[in-house]
């Protein structure tokens, strides 16, 4: 490297508020170095890999207002082979973390590193790896996750990951993991008011210093809160050797903000709030615990110049839905985290911010109840959802002035809104700009949360059932890309329209296993798959199965369409997952047959064109190779983590399923081929 190129590395790492280490020739190490974990109780970390960088992070302690510590980076786990020694501290004033950016690395290179203080005593040591370089053809390897609750669930999944990456053969094992958010859950219970969720007990994880009570669980507000939270995850064992033995690629999803929140606003009870201090709060903290190549406020090395905000209502909004209220917008502003990574000649890794820029949910505005009366609570009409979506665009740009809903015309609440961004409009023009500039042989859109609509055919169901006054399918509101129908439109026009091909979205959020092929539209509009699509279960957040086996009443006339009771007495077979799949008369034929291949006879072929896959009670996580022929995700599903696992591994698996994208011509449709590799998936194919 030349003198210009290590002076821009320098000021690159600057930017993004982290110290910069520089290789040199390898040596044996000159640090009086002992491990002391209890001095660096949060571990190490390495993120955001690049060809010839990366950024490492720990978290030390100390009194006073900073402390000093040595960064050694080396080829070898004994430290013999030292290619970067550098000073960094740790402050009080980010919460005692440090990042630094090593540069002047080789590509596709395993390195080792730790962090000492003046005293010699050490961090951990750390494993990572540099990417592979932008012409190297061989395959990359990464998993996916998100949603992990370690106030309510154990990370189980990550013990079976790193079990099975270190028995791996060498030139088999993740390059990366990417976490797709809910890295945190900034809802925590009292354990002494409510002691248990479904069958899982809340631990009495952190007690907020400022906190506020909201219902029957308490949420931070201020940047000490945020890092409460954080620190009382990465205590757990398993996510702590996780990230000491991978380089993660993380985004924030809703929970490390604001569970319902949107921009700046949090909302609970349905009711929305100014809440700038507590974004602004939630994205310092995030930068501080989090490796990653992001802009924050600022200028300096280990700097986040938070700016002064106040909570201001929100009241005006521009052509996108954005808040133009100077307060949110400054909130916004302290972090930007969508960003694109590239990792050899076949993966272009593409993350997207979902939450900080995206306009109010349609279906969750008042005036909508009407739409999911009972016992029909948990749906509303498809149509209406479109129509909702689209806003002011809807039905050529006169949209209708109310919305016939069986016997009733209900106003149409969004008839003056502009159609529902997710990504908003400034990331959405990068993102597609990103999209077509890619070479890559795979485009990978890191979507924090699921693009797969989750539809039923509601309108098929049997005289015997309370009629469903919908005129058609049945959707399950909005939230995510599933049924933002005319920004996702937008965005697969986009990739047929430039014939982008190698098209694949990874997701999380949903808590559930999901394979597909991603479309516009579904049937009785014409089905065109432009890419595939993957959604990963939860780590260990509860989920839908969960909350249908615990509050689903025996005597709910719908119970067949969602569970269907054992004889054994044991848990119930989730027919969710064929209703979603199949249709109603699938899960109907079950819960009178029992009968799996009996049921899928009678699928309803329209319902779900675009799916593979659906689990809604799966665990665990996806497993992506890409090579310059193929993309294969294999969801490594485990069962339900109420407890930690006594085993090395992790404990047992569920199953294996692999589904494979076969790459396609410009033009063509994708096709995913299905082979379940070990266990057994039950109701999910």
């Amino acid at each position: 490297m030349t003198r210009t190129d290590r002076r821009r590395f320098i000021l690159s790492a600057a930017a993004m508020g982290a110290s910069a280490a520089w290789s040199a020739k390898a040596a044996p190490s000159k640090v009086a170095w002992t491990e002391r974990r209890d001095l660096y109780p949060q571990g190490v970390a390495s993120g955001d890999p690049g060809p010839d960088s990366v950024i490492l992070w720990t978290r030390r302690p100390a009194e006073g207002s900073s402390i000093p510590l040595t960064l050694e980076v080396a080829e070898d786990r004994d430290f013999q082979r030292v290619v970067a020694t550098t000073q960094t501290e740790a402050n009080a004033a980010l919460g005692w973390t440090t990042r630094v950016l090593a540069g002047g690395l080789k590509p596709s290179t395993e390195y080792w590193y730790r962090f000492t203080d003046p005293q010699g005593a050490g961090s951990r040591i750390g494993r990572t790896l540099t990417a592979p370089a932008a012409n190297d053809p061989r395959p990359v390897r990464f998993t996916f996750v998100s949603c992990q609750n370690v106030q309510q669930g154990a990370q189980n999944a990550y013990r079976r990951m790193t079990w099975e990456d270190e028995r791996a053969p060498a030139g088999e094992r993740l390059d990366f993991v990417l976490h797709l958010g809910d890295y945190i859950y900034e809802l925590v219970f009292d354990p002494a008011i409510s002691p248990t969720n479904y069958d899982r007990t809340n631990k009495d994880l952190v007690r907020y210093k400022t906190g506020r009570k909201i219902a029957n669980f308490t949420i931070p507000v201020t940047v000490e809160d945020y890092r409460q939270v954080y620190e009382a995850y990465l205590l757990d064992p398993d996510l702590q050797d996780a990230r000491a033995r991978w380089p993660f690629v993380t985004m924030g999803d809703n929970h490390e903000f604001s569970w319902q929140g949107w921009q700046s606003i949090a909302v609970f009870g349905g009711e929305s709030m100014p809440a700038q201090t507590i974004r602004a709060a939630a994205n310092q903290a995030w930068f501080e615990f989090q490796p990653a190549r992001v802009t924050k406020p600022g200028a300096g090395l280990n700097a986040f110049d938070a700016p002064k905000v106040t909570d201001t209502p929100v009241t005006a909004f521009d052509d996108h839905g954005l808040g133009t209220e100077p307060n949110n917008l400054t909130a916004l502003a302290t972090l930007t985290a969508y960003r694109s990574l590239r990792f050899g000649r076949h993966l272009d890794l593409i993350l997207t911010d979902l939450h900080s820029y995206r306009s109010e949910e349609p279906t969750g505005r008042k005036g909508t109840e009407p739409f999911s009366p009972r016992p029909y609570q948990q749906f509303m009409p498809e149509n209406v959802q479109k129509v909702l979506d689209a806003g002011r665009t809807a039905n050529g740009g006169k949209p209708p002035a109310t919305l016939r809903f069986g016997d009733q015309d209900v106003p149409n609440v969004c008839k003056d809104a502009p159609p529902q961004t997710i990504l908003g409009a400034t990331q959405k023009a990068w993102f597609l700009k990103r999209l077509k500039a890619s070479t890559a042989t795979w485009k990978v859109w890191g979507a924090t949360q699921g693009v797969l609509d989750r539809r039923a055919d509601l309108q098929n169901l049997p005289a015997s059932f309370p009629k469903w006054p919908g005129a058609g399918y049945a959707g399950f509101g909005g939230g995510d890309h599933g049924a933002a129908y005319v920004e996702r439109g937008e965005i697969y026009d986009f990739v047929r329209d430039h014939k982008i091909t190698g098209f694949a979205a990874v997701s999380g959020d949903r808590h559930s296993f999901w394979a597909g092929r991603a479309a516009k539209a579904l049937p009785p509009e014409r089905f065109e798959p432009v890419g595939v699509a993957f959604i990963t279960g939860s780590i260990s957040a509860p989920g839908m199965a969960e909350a249908l086996q615990y509050n689903m009443k025996k005597d709910d006339p719908l119970r067949p369409l969602f569970l269907v009771d054992r004889p054994d007495g044991g848990r119930p077979d989730v027919t969710a997952n064929m209703l979603m799949r199949h249709g109603v008369a699938s899960c109907l034929e079950y819960a009178k047959s029992r009968d799996v291949q009996k049921a899928r006879a009678v699928r309803n072929p329209d319902n779900a064109p675009h799916l593979d896959f659906l689990d809604v009670g799966g665990h665990g996580y996806a497993h992506v190779t890409v090579t310059n022929k193929a993309m294969t995700c294999d969801f490594v599903c485990i069962p339900r983590p109420v407890t930690r696992s006594a085993t090395p591994d992790g404990g047992p698996l569920r199953y294996r399923v692999r589904h494979e994208a076969t790459l396609w011509a410009p033009g063509a449709e994708p096709t995913l081929r299905q082979t379940v590799l070990e266990g057994d998936p039950e109701l999910s194919i």
